[in-house]
């Protein structure tokens, strides 16, 4: 099953996401995203100045605002 890296706030999600088989890895530090095939993100640490730099090469999604339900069809259609 895929791996998904998921922020350390966002339980709900990740229980969501195990239930449904996924392997989660809790997204502390910058490296914990590597290797991963997906990261659920909060939104609380926006990147203010518009630069980014990516650990991975999965998609990111920004769980903002959505329900544990959404974020998990959002995690499935990425991966398939």
């Amino acid at each position: 099953m895929a791996r998904v890296g998921i922020e350390g706030s966002l339980s709900d999600i990740k229980a969501a996401l195990q239930e449904k088989g996924y392997d989660i890895v809790d997204l502390r530090q910058e490296e914990d995203a590597k290797g991963v095939d997906c990261c659920v993100i909060s939104g609380q640490d926006k990147n203010v100045m518009g630069i980014a730099t990516t650990s991975t090469q999965g998609s990111v999604i920004n769980a903002e605002g959505l329900t544990a339900e959404e974020v998990t069809q959002e995690v499935e259609s990425r991966l398939q």
